[in-house]
């Protein structure tokens, strides 16, 4: 069980922004600035590929609530950014699907590390035909 079942159970503290019958969104208690909330669904999920689709679309339109709540509220944030990490490489800590809305200021420290890379045409087309093959049913979709 994870702290986020502790959570929705009512057995842990949360500073509860939202609740709904598939979704709750509280504060991060180690938030990356300020007003930083997370967006869960109710049933667990520990990954992407165990979440129901339709739990998954509730969890960015709440997220998308949200967005425009920290605008409105004392945070007065000038943007938002979402983040879910699915798996440990990806920085999944707590497996219990989960989703970072991040409000934003200018200079707040808060930012991608990476490194865009400019790969060729022919390099994109080859993964994209790899990635189209890769979905299930009709991938003629792009």
């Amino acid at each position: 069980m994870t702290i986020f079942a502790e959570i929705i159970a009512g057995r842990a503290p949360a500073s509860r922004v939202y609740e709904d019958d598939d979704v709750l969104a509280f504060m991060d208690i180690r938030p990356f600035t300020p007003g930083h909330l997370l967006v869960i669904p109710k049933v667990p999920a520990s990954s992407l590929a165990e979440l129901d689709p339709a739990i998954g679309g509730r969890l960015f339109q709440v997220g998308q609530l949200l967005a425009a709540a920290l605008r409105e509220s004392e945070v007065g944030c000038d943007g938002v950014n979402f983040f879910l990490a699915d798996g440990v490489t990806a920085g999944q800590e707590v497996f219990h699907v989960h989703l970072h809305v991040i409000p934003r200021k200018a200079g707040d420290g808060f930012g991608l590390r990476g490194r865009p890379t400019s790969p060729r045409r022919p390099d994109l087309d080859y993964l994209a035909s790899s990635i189209k093959r890769a979905l299930p049913g009709d991938s003629s979709r792009a």
